[in-house]
Protein backbone atom coordinates (compact mmCIF):
# COMPACT_ATOMS: atom_id res chain seq x y z
CA UNK A 1 0.00 0.00 0.00
CA UNK A 2 2.48 2.45 0.93
CA UNK A 3 4.52 1.77 -2.48
CA UNK A 4 1.44 2.26 -4.42
CA UNK A 5 0.63 5.65 -2.88
CA UNK A 6 4.00 6.72 -3.36
CA UNK A 7 3.64 5.60 -7.17
CA UNK A 8 0.47 7.77 -7.73
CA UNK A 9 2.42 11.00 -5.62
CA UNK A 10 5.11 10.27 -8.38
CA UNK A 11 2.56 10.01 -11.08
CA UNK A 12 0.45 13.22 -10.24
CA UNK A 13 3.58 14.77 -9.20
CA UNK A 14 4.80 14.06 -13.20
CA UNK A 15 1.62 15.15 -14.33
CA UNK A 16 1.21 18.43 -13.02
CA UNK A 17 4.83 19.36 -13.35
CA UNK A 18 4.04 18.45 -17.13
CA UNK A 19 0.74 20.42 -17.35
CA UNK A 20 3.05 23.51 -15.42
CA UNK A 21 5.35 22.96 -17.98
CA UNK A 22 3.14 23.07 -20.61
CA UNK A 23 1.46 25.80 -19.55
CA UNK A 24 4.61 27.75 -19.19
CA UNK A 25 5.66 27.36 -22.84
CA UNK A 26 2.43 28.47 -24.55
CA UNK A 27 0.84 31.19 -21.79
CA UNK A 28 -2.45 31.98 -23.63
CA UNK A 29 -4.36 28.96 -21.42
CA UNK A 30 -2.69 30.28 -18.58
CA UNK A 31 -3.27 34.09 -19.20
CA UNK A 32 -7.16 32.91 -19.78
CA UNK A 33 -7.42 31.27 -16.27
CA UNK A 34 -5.78 34.33 -14.74
CA UNK A 35 -7.92 36.82 -16.46
CA UNK A 36 -10.89 35.28 -15.32
CA UNK A 37 -9.55 35.95 -11.82
CA UNK A 38 -8.65 38.94 -12.34
CA UNK A 39 -11.75 39.72 -14.10
CA UNK A 40 -14.04 38.15 -11.01
CA UNK A 41 -11.50 40.86 -8.74
CA UNK A 42 -12.15 44.01 -10.65
CA UNK A 43 -16.34 43.15 -11.14
CA UNK A 44 -16.13 42.71 -7.18
CA UNK A 45 -14.25 46.17 -6.92
CA UNK A 46 -16.74 47.97 -9.44
CA UNK A 47 -19.68 46.58 -7.01
CA UNK A 48 -18.22 47.62 -4.15
CA UNK A 49 -17.81 51.28 -5.84
CA UNK A 50 -20.94 50.97 -7.44
CA UNK A 51 -22.76 50.39 -3.76
CA UNK A 52 -20.72 53.05 -1.66
CA UNK A 53 -21.49 55.73 -4.44
CA UNK A 54 -26.07 54.59 -3.77
CA UNK A 55 -24.85 55.01 -0.01
CA UNK A 56 -23.47 57.74 -0.08
CA UNK A 57 -25.54 59.81 -2.39
CA UNK A 58 -28.84 59.06 -0.57
CA UNK A 59 -27.25 59.98 2.33
CA UNK A 60 -26.27 63.64 1.04
CA UNK A 61 -30.03 64.09 -0.73
CA UNK A 62 -31.34 65.05 1.77
CA UNK A 63 -28.76 67.74 2.79
CA UNK A 64 -28.45 69.32 -1.12
CA UNK A 65 -31.58 71.17 -0.70
CA UNK A 66 -30.81 73.71 2.49
CA UNK A 67 -28.67 77.02 1.96
CA UNK A 68 -25.87 75.55 2.67
CA UNK A 69 -26.24 72.70 1.11
CA UNK A 70 -23.50 73.98 -1.84
CA UNK A 71 -20.72 73.15 0.29
CA UNK A 72 -21.10 69.22 0.65
CA UNK A 73 -19.41 68.69 -3.14
CA UNK A 74 -16.70 71.15 -2.02
CA UNK A 75 -16.23 68.97 1.63
CA UNK A 76 -16.35 65.52 -0.50
CA UNK A 77 -13.49 67.26 -2.88
CA UNK A 78 -11.34 68.39 0.25
CA UNK A 79 -11.85 64.89 1.90
CA UNK A 80 -10.63 62.82 -1.15
CA UNK A 81 -7.72 65.68 -1.57
CA UNK A 82 -6.33 65.20 1.82
CA UNK A 83 -7.03 61.21 1.22
CA UNK A 84 -5.13 61.26 -1.52
CA UNK A 85 -2.42 63.81 -1.29
CA UNK A 86 -1.90 63.06 2.44
CA UNK A 87 -2.69 59.45 3.19
CA UNK A 88 -2.05 57.51 -0.06
CA UNK A 89 0.55 60.35 -1.70
CA UNK A 90 -0.41 59.77 -4.88
CA UNK A 91 -1.68 62.61 -6.65
CA UNK A 92 -5.07 64.01 -8.08
CA UNK A 93 -6.01 62.57 -11.59
CA UNK A 94 -8.31 60.40 -13.65
CA UNK A 95 -6.69 57.21 -13.36
CA UNK A 96 -6.91 56.37 -16.75
CA UNK A 97 -4.33 58.36 -18.11
CA UNK A 98 -1.82 56.60 -15.28
CA UNK A 99 -2.62 53.18 -16.44
CA UNK A 100 -1.98 53.89 -20.10
CA UNK A 101 1.49 55.68 -18.68
CA UNK A 102 1.92 52.39 -16.88
CA UNK A 103 1.57 50.36 -20.11
CA UNK A 104 3.57 52.52 -22.01
CA UNK A 105 6.81 53.10 -19.52
CA UNK A 106 6.66 49.94 -16.89
CA UNK A 107 5.40 47.01 -18.90
CA UNK A 108 1.99 47.77 -16.88
CA UNK A 109 3.82 47.92 -13.48
CA UNK A 110 1.12 49.77 -10.41
CA UNK A 111 1.29 50.10 -6.81
CA UNK A 112 -0.86 47.60 -5.08
CA UNK A 113 -2.22 50.75 -3.09
CA UNK A 114 -3.71 52.04 -6.61
CA UNK A 115 -6.19 49.25 -6.31
CA UNK A 116 -8.03 50.86 -3.96
CA UNK A 117 -6.90 54.63 -3.80
CA UNK A 118 -9.14 55.70 -6.15
CA UNK A 119 -12.46 54.11 -5.26
CA UNK A 120 -12.21 55.53 -1.80
CA UNK A 121 -11.10 59.50 -3.45
CA UNK A 122 -13.61 59.44 -6.24
CA UNK A 123 -16.53 57.96 -4.00
CA UNK A 124 -15.77 60.75 -2.28
CA UNK A 125 -15.92 63.13 -4.83
CA UNK A 126 -19.34 61.99 -6.13
CA UNK A 127 -20.86 61.10 -3.82
CA UNK A 128 -20.95 64.51 -2.40
CA UNK A 129 -22.19 65.59 -5.37
CA UNK A 130 -18.82 66.31 -7.73
CA UNK A 131 -19.62 66.49 -11.56
CA UNK A 132 -16.86 63.34 -11.94
CA UNK A 133 -17.84 59.62 -13.14
CA UNK A 134 -16.30 55.93 -11.21
CA UNK A 135 -15.73 54.49 -14.23
CA UNK A 136 -12.17 55.50 -14.72
CA UNK A 137 -11.31 55.41 -10.23
CA UNK A 138 -12.48 51.80 -10.91
CA UNK A 139 -10.38 50.90 -14.27
CA UNK A 140 -7.28 52.24 -12.44
CA UNK A 141 -8.38 49.63 -9.31
CA UNK A 142 -8.77 46.90 -11.58
CA UNK A 143 -5.78 47.60 -13.74
CA UNK A 144 -3.35 47.91 -10.53
CA UNK A 145 -5.22 44.03 -9.30
CA UNK A 146 -4.24 42.73 -13.12
CA UNK A 147 -0.58 44.26 -12.21
CA UNK A 148 -0.40 42.92 -8.93
CA UNK A 149 -1.40 39.32 -9.58
CA UNK A 150 0.91 39.53 -12.96
CA UNK A 151 3.84 40.35 -9.91
CA UNK A 152 2.45 37.82 -7.55
CA UNK A 153 2.95 34.83 -10.25
CA UNK A 154 6.01 37.12 -11.48
CA UNK A 155 4.82 37.05 -14.66
CA UNK A 156 7.10 38.86 -17.66
CA UNK A 157 6.10 42.48 -19.33
CA UNK A 158 3.68 41.45 -21.86
CA UNK A 159 1.97 38.95 -20.02
CA UNK A 160 1.10 41.77 -17.19
CA UNK A 161 0.19 44.40 -19.66
CA UNK A 162 -2.14 41.36 -20.27
CA UNK A 163 -3.39 40.89 -17.23
CA UNK A 164 -3.49 44.95 -16.93
CA UNK A 165 -5.94 45.25 -19.91
CA UNK A 166 -7.99 42.35 -18.47
CA UNK A 167 -8.44 43.81 -15.32
CA UNK A 168 -9.55 47.48 -17.19
CA UNK A 169 -11.86 45.24 -19.19
CA UNK A 170 -13.51 43.74 -16.37
CA UNK A 171 -13.94 47.07 -14.51
CA UNK A 172 -15.08 48.67 -17.08
CA UNK A 173 -17.60 45.45 -18.74
CA UNK A 174 -19.03 45.25 -14.81
CA UNK A 175 -19.60 49.00 -13.99
CA UNK A 176 -21.61 49.38 -17.54
CA UNK A 177 -22.76 45.74 -17.39
CA UNK A 178 -21.40 45.81 -21.35
CA UNK A 179 -18.61 43.23 -21.67
CA UNK A 180 -18.13 44.36 -25.30
CA UNK A 181 -17.35 47.48 -24.45
CA UNK A 182 -15.12 46.87 -21.73
CA UNK A 183 -13.20 44.46 -23.88
CA UNK A 184 -13.29 47.41 -27.07
CA UNK A 185 -12.49 50.01 -24.57
CA UNK A 186 -9.11 48.66 -23.42
CA UNK A 187 -7.81 47.02 -26.50
CA UNK A 188 -8.56 50.26 -28.31
CA UNK A 189 -7.62 52.92 -25.65
CA UNK A 190 -5.56 51.17 -22.55
CA UNK A 191 -3.38 49.14 -24.69
CA UNK A 192 -3.87 50.32 -28.39
CA UNK A 193 -3.08 46.85 -30.00
CA UNK A 194 -4.89 44.18 -31.41
CA UNK A 195 -3.22 41.05 -31.15
CA UNK A 196 -4.56 37.20 -30.73
CA UNK A 197 -2.93 36.98 -27.30
CA UNK A 198 -4.23 40.28 -25.90
CA UNK A 199 -7.55 39.94 -27.06
CA UNK A 200 -9.05 36.73 -25.67
CA UNK A 201 -7.99 36.54 -22.19
CA UNK A 202 -9.41 40.41 -21.98
CA UNK A 203 -12.32 39.40 -23.85
CA UNK A 204 -13.27 36.61 -21.29
CA UNK A 205 -11.91 38.97 -17.83
CA UNK A 206 -14.38 41.37 -19.50
CA UNK A 207 -17.26 38.97 -19.38
CA UNK A 208 -16.61 37.47 -15.83
CA UNK A 209 -16.68 41.25 -14.77
CA UNK A 210 -20.28 41.71 -16.16
CA UNK A 211 -21.64 38.10 -15.19
CA UNK A 212 -20.12 39.06 -11.75
CA UNK A 213 -21.74 41.83 -11.28
CA UNK A 214 -25.44 40.41 -12.90
CA UNK A 215 -25.07 37.82 -10.22
CA UNK A 216 -25.37 40.22 -7.62
CA UNK A 217 -26.94 43.16 -9.12
CA UNK A 218 -28.98 41.38 -11.57
CA UNK A 219 -28.81 41.63 -15.31
CA UNK A 220 -30.20 44.76 -16.81
CA UNK A 221 -29.85 47.63 -19.49
CA UNK A 222 -28.83 50.86 -17.64
CA UNK A 223 -30.96 53.17 -19.68
CA UNK A 224 -33.87 51.86 -21.18
CA UNK A 225 -35.94 53.47 -23.97
CA UNK A 226 -38.78 52.74 -25.97
CA UNK A 227 -38.05 51.60 -29.55
CA UNK A 228 -36.96 54.27 -31.94
CA UNK A 229 -37.87 53.93 -35.53
CA UNK A 230 -35.61 55.81 -38.03
CA UNK A 231 -36.18 57.47 -41.38
CA UNK A 232 -34.05 58.98 -43.98
CA UNK A 233 -34.24 62.79 -42.37
CA UNK A 234 -32.97 61.66 -38.99
CA UNK A 235 -30.01 59.74 -40.18
CA UNK A 236 -28.97 62.83 -42.52
CA UNK A 237 -29.39 65.19 -39.37
CA UNK A 238 -26.76 62.24 -37.72
CA UNK A 239 -24.59 64.26 -39.73
CA UNK A 240 -24.90 67.74 -38.27
CA UNK A 241 -24.86 66.11 -34.86
CA UNK A 242 -21.67 64.83 -35.20
CA UNK A 243 -19.95 67.95 -36.23
CA UNK A 244 -21.75 69.55 -32.96
CA UNK A 245 -20.82 66.89 -30.83
CA UNK A 246 -16.91 67.06 -31.99
CA UNK A 247 -17.20 70.75 -31.08
CA UNK A 248 -18.54 69.85 -28.13
CA UNK A 249 -16.03 67.27 -27.22
CA UNK A 250 -13.08 69.93 -27.88
CA UNK A 251 -14.82 72.35 -25.98
CA UNK A 252 -14.91 69.92 -22.91
CA UNK A 253 -11.17 69.03 -23.52
CA UNK A 254 -9.89 72.63 -24.02
CA UNK A 255 -11.65 73.41 -20.76
CA UNK A 256 -10.72 70.46 -18.64
CA UNK A 257 -6.97 71.35 -19.41
CA UNK A 258 -7.26 75.22 -18.93
CA UNK A 259 -9.13 74.56 -15.97
CA UNK A 260 -5.71 72.73 -13.53
CA UNK A 261 -3.51 75.85 -14.93
CA UNK A 262 -6.39 78.37 -13.67
CA UNK A 263 -6.52 76.60 -10.39
CA UNK A 264 -2.40 75.73 -9.62
CA UNK A 265 -2.38 79.84 -9.67
CA UNK A 266 -4.67 80.27 -7.21
CA UNK A 267 -2.42 80.32 -3.47
CA UNK A 268 -3.97 77.83 -1.49
CA UNK A 269 -3.14 74.46 -0.14
CA UNK A 270 -4.04 71.70 -2.91
CA UNK A 271 -7.11 70.61 -0.25
CA UNK A 272 -8.41 74.01 0.06
CA UNK A 273 -8.48 74.45 -4.20
CA UNK A 274 -10.23 70.90 -3.83
CA UNK A 275 -12.79 72.66 -1.82
CA UNK A 276 -13.56 75.72 -3.52
CA UNK A 277 -14.25 73.88 -6.90
CA UNK A 278 -16.34 71.46 -5.11
CA UNK A 279 -18.35 74.74 -3.67
CA UNK A 280 -18.69 76.02 -7.12
CA UNK A 281 -19.78 73.01 -8.21
CA UNK A 282 -22.55 73.08 -5.89
CA UNK A 283 -23.34 76.75 -6.52
CA UNK A 284 -24.04 75.65 -9.81
CA UNK A 285 -25.75 72.59 -8.61
CA UNK A 286 -28.40 74.27 -6.07
CA UNK A 287 -29.75 75.84 -9.32
CA UNK A 288 -29.24 73.45 -12.43
CA UNK A 289 -29.28 69.88 -10.23
CA UNK A 290 -29.15 68.45 -13.58
CA UNK A 291 -24.81 68.86 -13.18
CA UNK A 292 -24.34 66.86 -9.46
CA UNK A 293 -23.32 63.98 -9.70
CA UNK A 294 -22.61 61.07 -11.96
CA UNK A 295 -25.78 62.40 -13.72
CA UNK A 296 -27.52 58.54 -14.71
CA UNK A 297 -30.83 59.75 -13.81
CA UNK A 298 -30.73 62.55 -15.85
CA UNK A 299 -29.58 60.81 -18.90
CA UNK A 300 -32.37 58.08 -18.59
CA UNK A 301 -34.93 61.28 -18.38
CA UNK A 302 -33.42 62.30 -21.68
CA UNK A 303 -33.28 59.30 -23.62
CA UNK A 304 -37.03 58.58 -22.24
CA UNK A 305 -38.13 61.63 -23.43
CA UNK A 306 -39.42 63.33 -20.07
CA UNK A 307 -36.79 66.17 -19.38
CA UNK A 308 -38.89 68.48 -19.10
CA UNK A 309 -36.84 71.89 -19.35
CA UNK A 310 -36.64 73.49 -22.56
CA UNK A 311 -34.21 74.59 -25.22
CA UNK A 312 -32.51 77.47 -23.39
CA UNK A 313 -32.17 75.39 -20.17
CA UNK A 314 -30.74 72.27 -22.00
CA UNK A 315 -28.43 74.30 -24.52
CA UNK A 316 -27.23 76.35 -20.11
CA UNK A 317 -27.29 72.98 -18.63
CA UNK A 318 -24.71 71.59 -21.62
CA UNK A 319 -22.36 74.53 -20.66
CA UNK A 320 -22.87 74.35 -17.14
CA UNK A 321 -22.40 70.68 -16.57
CA UNK A 322 -18.63 71.68 -19.10
CA UNK A 323 -17.95 73.92 -15.93
CA UNK A 324 -18.59 71.40 -12.81
CA UNK A 325 -16.72 68.71 -14.59
CA UNK A 326 -13.96 70.98 -14.99
CA UNK A 327 -14.38 72.66 -11.26
CA UNK A 328 -14.78 69.35 -9.84
CA UNK A 329 -11.48 67.82 -11.49
CA UNK A 330 -9.14 70.67 -12.78
CA UNK A 331 -9.32 71.63 -8.89
CA UNK A 332 -8.33 68.61 -7.39
CA UNK A 333 -11.41 66.50 -7.16
CA UNK A 334 -11.31 62.48 -8.03
CA UNK A 335 -13.02 60.80 -10.82
CA UNK A 336 -13.66 59.76 -14.23
CA UNK A 337 -14.80 61.90 -17.95
CA UNK A 338 -17.08 58.93 -18.80
CA UNK A 339 -19.96 59.59 -16.84
CA UNK A 340 -19.65 63.65 -17.09
CA UNK A 341 -19.40 62.94 -21.05
CA UNK A 342 -22.38 60.89 -21.30
CA UNK A 343 -24.77 63.41 -19.46
CA UNK A 344 -23.38 66.27 -21.54
CA UNK A 345 -23.79 64.07 -24.76
CA UNK A 346 -26.95 63.64 -24.45
CA UNK A 347 -27.65 67.14 -23.38
CA UNK A 348 -26.07 68.20 -26.40
CA UNK A 349 -28.21 65.57 -28.29
CA UNK A 350 -31.29 66.87 -27.20
CA UNK A 351 -30.39 70.42 -27.61
CA UNK A 352 -30.06 69.71 -31.17
CA UNK A 353 -33.12 68.05 -31.73
CA UNK A 354 -35.09 70.84 -29.87
CA UNK A 355 -33.04 73.11 -32.47
CA UNK A 356 -34.59 71.06 -35.77
CA UNK A 357 -38.05 71.45 -34.42
CA UNK A 358 -37.35 74.73 -33.92
CA UNK A 359 -36.19 75.66 -37.42
CA UNK A 360 -37.88 72.44 -39.46
CA UNK A 361 -41.01 72.03 -37.07
CA UNK A 362 -43.27 70.42 -40.58
CA UNK A 363 -40.27 67.80 -40.77
CA UNK A 364 -41.54 64.04 -39.17
CA UNK A 365 -38.20 64.01 -37.12
CA UNK A 366 -37.59 60.97 -34.50
CA UNK A 367 -38.72 61.34 -30.59
CA UNK A 368 -35.81 63.44 -28.58
CA UNK A 369 -34.67 60.57 -26.66
CA UNK A 370 -32.72 58.99 -30.09
CA UNK A 371 -31.23 61.83 -30.61
CA UNK A 372 -29.58 61.97 -26.76
CA UNK A 373 -28.44 58.59 -27.17
CA UNK A 374 -26.43 59.29 -30.37
CA UNK A 375 -25.11 62.18 -28.33
CA UNK A 376 -23.36 60.64 -25.97
CA UNK A 377 -22.02 58.06 -28.41
CA UNK A 378 -20.63 61.52 -30.39
CA UNK A 379 -18.70 62.86 -26.67
CA UNK A 380 -17.82 59.54 -26.01
CA UNK A 381 -15.77 58.65 -29.58
CA UNK A 382 -14.77 62.37 -30.07
CA UNK A 383 -13.55 62.53 -26.54
CA UNK A 384 -11.73 59.33 -26.26
CA UNK A 385 -11.12 59.62 -30.31
CA UNK A 386 -11.83 55.92 -29.96
CA UNK A 387 -15.14 55.68 -32.16
CA UNK A 388 -15.31 51.56 -31.59
CA UNK A 389 -15.96 52.46 -28.00
CA UNK A 390 -18.70 54.72 -27.99
CA UNK A 391 -20.51 52.76 -30.83
CA UNK A 392 -20.64 49.51 -28.58
CA UNK A 393 -20.83 51.29 -25.03
CA UNK A 394 -23.68 53.31 -26.20
CA UNK A 395 -25.25 50.00 -27.88
CA UNK A 396 -24.58 48.28 -25.05
CA UNK A 397 -26.13 50.23 -21.91
CA UNK A 398 -29.19 51.11 -23.91
CA UNK A 399 -30.20 48.35 -25.80
CA UNK A 400 -30.17 50.97 -29.23
CA UNK A 401 -29.16 48.15 -31.97
CA UNK A 402 -32.22 49.92 -33.60
CA UNK A 403 -30.00 53.06 -33.94
CA UNK A 404 -27.19 51.60 -35.18
CA UNK A 405 -26.79 53.10 -38.34
CA UNK A 406 -26.82 57.13 -36.90
CA UNK A 407 -25.03 55.60 -34.40
CA UNK A 408 -21.61 55.02 -36.19
CA UNK A 409 -22.30 57.88 -38.21
CA UNK A 410 -22.12 60.48 -35.11
CA UNK A 411 -19.24 57.88 -33.45
CA UNK A 412 -17.18 58.14 -36.11
CA UNK A 413 -17.29 61.55 -37.86
CA UNK A 414 -16.80 63.05 -34.05
CA UNK A 415 -13.91 60.89 -33.40
CA UNK A 416 -12.34 61.69 -36.53
CA UNK A 417 -13.07 65.83 -36.84
CA UNK A 418 -11.76 65.94 -33.17
CA UNK A 419 -8.28 63.76 -34.52
CA UNK A 420 -8.11 66.91 -36.68
CA UNK A 421 -8.08 69.93 -34.44
CA UNK A 422 -6.50 67.61 -31.53
CA UNK A 423 -4.21 64.90 -32.60
CA UNK A 424 -4.52 63.41 -29.29
CA UNK A 425 -7.53 62.37 -27.28
CA UNK A 426 -7.89 63.86 -23.80
CA UNK A 427 -6.02 60.61 -22.24
CA UNK A 428 -3.38 60.68 -24.31
CA UNK A 429 -2.81 64.63 -24.77
CA UNK A 430 -0.31 65.15 -21.56
CA UNK A 431 1.41 61.94 -22.23
CA UNK A 432 2.38 62.90 -25.85
CA UNK A 433 3.00 66.47 -25.15
CA UNK A 434 5.46 64.87 -22.38
CA UNK A 435 6.78 62.24 -25.12
CA UNK A 436 5.65 59.52 -22.64
CA UNK A 437 3.43 57.50 -24.77
CA UNK A 438 4.91 54.44 -25.85
CA UNK A 439 2.80 51.65 -26.71
CA UNK A 440 3.70 47.89 -26.61
CA UNK A 441 5.98 46.51 -28.82
CA UNK A 442 7.24 49.50 -30.54
CA UNK A 443 10.59 50.63 -31.24
CA UNK A 444 10.17 53.16 -28.71
CA UNK A 445 9.29 50.85 -25.75
CA UNK A 446 11.80 48.37 -26.21
CA UNK A 447 14.29 51.02 -26.71
CA UNK A 448 12.92 53.28 -23.25
CA UNK A 449 13.96 50.26 -21.04
CA UNK A 450 17.63 50.67 -22.73
CA UNK A 451 20.30 53.67 -22.09
CA UNK A 452 23.52 55.18 -23.28
CA UNK A 453 25.37 53.93 -20.51
CA UNK A 454 24.88 50.18 -21.02
CA UNK A 455 26.06 50.47 -24.46
CA UNK A 456 28.93 52.39 -24.38
CA UNK A 457 32.24 50.87 -26.35
CA UNK A 458 34.60 52.29 -24.20
CA UNK A 459 37.95 50.94 -25.59
CA UNK A 460 38.91 53.53 -27.60
CA UNK A 461 42.40 55.07 -27.39
CA UNK A 462 42.12 58.92 -27.23
CA UNK A 463 44.87 61.20 -28.65
CA UNK A 464 46.48 64.72 -27.97
CA UNK A 465 45.73 66.93 -31.38
CA UNK A 466 49.57 68.03 -31.19
CA UNK A 467 50.80 64.13 -32.10
CA UNK A 468 52.28 63.99 -34.85
CA UNK A 469 51.05 61.73 -37.85
CA UNK A 470 54.15 58.81 -36.85
CA UNK A 471 53.63 58.82 -33.42
CA UNK A 472 49.62 58.42 -34.37
CA UNK A 473 50.52 56.03 -37.27
CA UNK A 474 52.03 53.81 -34.14
CA UNK A 475 48.73 54.07 -32.17
CA UNK A 476 46.81 52.93 -35.32
CA UNK A 477 48.58 49.67 -34.74
CA UNK A 478 47.83 48.98 -31.08
CA UNK A 479 44.09 49.68 -31.49
CA UNK A 480 41.58 47.37 -33.64
CA UNK A 481 39.19 50.19 -33.99
CA UNK A 482 38.58 52.83 -36.33
CA UNK A 483 37.67 55.68 -34.63
CA UNK A 484 40.16 57.68 -32.34
CA UNK A 485 38.93 60.83 -29.98
CA UNK A 486 41.13 63.69 -29.94
CA UNK A 487 41.11 65.25 -25.93
CA UNK A 488 42.82 68.97 -25.10
CA UNK A 489 45.49 68.30 -23.21
CA UNK A 490 44.86 70.59 -20.67
CA UNK A 491 41.32 69.98 -19.55
CA UNK A 492 40.50 66.54 -21.23
CA UNK A 493 37.72 67.95 -23.33
CA UNK A 494 36.78 66.58 -26.75
CA UNK A 495 37.54 68.05 -29.65
CA UNK A 496 37.31 65.87 -32.04
CA UNK A 497 37.50 62.86 -34.20
CA UNK A 498 39.82 61.12 -36.50
CA UNK A 499 38.82 58.40 -38.71
CA UNK A 500 41.33 56.11 -40.28
CA UNK A 501 40.04 57.26 -43.67
CA UNK A 502 40.91 60.71 -42.48
CA UNK A 503 44.86 59.50 -42.96
CA UNK A 504 44.98 57.63 -45.81
CA UNK A 505 45.91 60.15 -48.22
CA UNK A 506 49.09 60.44 -46.23
CA UNK A 507 49.86 56.96 -45.43
CA UNK A 508 51.81 56.41 -48.44
CA UNK A 509 53.79 59.84 -47.71
CA UNK A 510 56.68 59.29 -45.00
CA UNK A 511 57.58 62.81 -45.51
CA UNK A 512 54.58 64.27 -44.07
CA UNK A 513 54.95 61.65 -41.20
CA UNK A 514 56.75 64.70 -39.36
CA UNK A 515 55.28 67.37 -40.82
CA UNK A 516 51.56 66.82 -40.14
CA UNK A 517 49.44 67.28 -36.65
CA UNK A 518 46.32 65.31 -36.12
CA UNK A 519 44.18 68.67 -34.87
CA UNK A 520 45.45 69.48 -38.89
CA UNK A 521 42.98 66.57 -40.15
CA UNK A 522 40.61 65.87 -37.41
CA UNK A 523 37.27 66.52 -37.50
CA UNK A 524 36.10 69.22 -35.12
CA UNK A 525 32.19 68.94 -36.09
CA UNK A 526 31.61 65.47 -35.71
CA UNK A 527 28.15 64.31 -34.64
CA UNK A 528 28.25 63.53 -30.97
CA UNK A 529 25.64 62.08 -28.85
CA UNK A 530 24.76 63.70 -25.18
CA UNK A 531 25.00 60.53 -22.19
CA UNK A 532 21.36 61.10 -21.81
CA UNK A 533 20.06 61.18 -25.01
CA UNK A 534 16.97 59.65 -26.00
CA UNK A 535 17.68 55.92 -27.75
CA UNK A 536 14.93 56.75 -30.26
CA UNK A 537 16.76 60.04 -31.37
CA UNK A 538 19.94 58.47 -31.40
CA UNK A 539 18.69 55.31 -33.85
CA UNK A 540 17.06 58.19 -35.87
CA UNK A 541 19.96 60.58 -35.66
CA UNK A 542 21.95 57.37 -37.43
CA UNK A 543 19.94 56.90 -39.90
CA UNK A 544 19.48 60.17 -41.32
CA UNK A 545 23.08 61.15 -40.87
CA UNK A 546 24.08 57.64 -42.46
CA UNK A 547 26.46 56.96 -39.39
CA UNK A 548 27.36 53.58 -38.04
CA UNK A 549 29.13 54.94 -35.04
CA UNK A 550 29.10 58.32 -33.09
CA UNK A 551 31.08 59.50 -30.00
CA UNK A 552 29.21 60.00 -26.94
CA UNK A 553 30.06 62.89 -24.87
CA UNK A 554 29.46 64.00 -20.88
CA UNK A 555 30.13 67.11 -19.62
CA UNK A 556 32.48 68.32 -22.43
CA UNK A 557 34.29 64.97 -22.24
CA UNK A 558 34.46 61.83 -24.17
CA UNK A 559 32.43 58.98 -22.62
CA UNK A 560 32.92 55.96 -25.64
CA UNK A 561 31.34 55.40 -28.95
CA UNK A 562 28.01 53.92 -29.56
CA UNK A 563 27.26 51.99 -32.43
CA UNK A 564 24.48 50.96 -34.38
CA UNK A 565 25.57 47.36 -34.08
CA UNK A 566 25.43 47.24 -30.29
CA UNK A 567 22.44 49.32 -30.22
CA UNK A 568 20.53 46.87 -31.93
CA UNK A 569 22.44 43.84 -30.58
CA UNK A 570 20.95 45.21 -27.06
CA UNK A 571 17.84 46.05 -28.66
CA UNK A 572 17.19 42.11 -29.47
CA UNK A 573 18.30 41.03 -25.98
CA UNK A 574 15.92 43.55 -24.72
CA UNK A 575 12.98 42.15 -26.87
CA UNK A 576 13.62 39.22 -25.61
CA UNK A 577 13.53 39.68 -22.43
CA UNK A 578 10.24 41.36 -22.68
CA UNK A 579 8.40 38.59 -23.94
CA UNK A 580 10.02 34.99 -22.15
CA UNK A 581 10.34 34.62 -18.38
Amino acid sequence: MPGKTAGKTRAFSFLSSSFANRMRADDRLLLILMGIIVGICSGLAALALSKSLVALLEFTHHYRHIWWGFVLPGIGAALSSLFLNKVINEGAGHGVPEVIYSVSRYGGLLRFRSSYSRLISSCLTIGSGGSAGPEAPVVMSGAAIGSNIAKYFSFNDRQRITLVGCGAAGAISSIFNAPIAGMVFTIEVILGEWTALNIVPIAVASVAGAQVFRLLEGNHIVFRHAHFNIGLPDVLAAFGLAIVAALVSILLTRTMRTMPKIAAKVPLPVWLRAFTGGCMVGLIGFHLPVVMGEGYHSIQEMISGVFSQGLAIASFATLAKILATAFTLGWGGSGGIFAPSLVIGSLTGLTYHRLLIFVWPSAPWISEGCFALLGMAGLIGGMLQAPLTGIFLIVEITGGYDVILPLIIVSAMSATLCHYIEPASFYLKELVDKGQLLRPGTDARVLSDLNIHELLEKDCICVRPDTLLRDFIRVVSQSHRNFFPVEDPENGNFLGMIHLDDIRPYLFNTAMYDTVFLEQIMDARSETVHADADLGEVLRKMDEKRLFSMPVISNKKFAGMISKSTLLDHYRKELRVQTSR
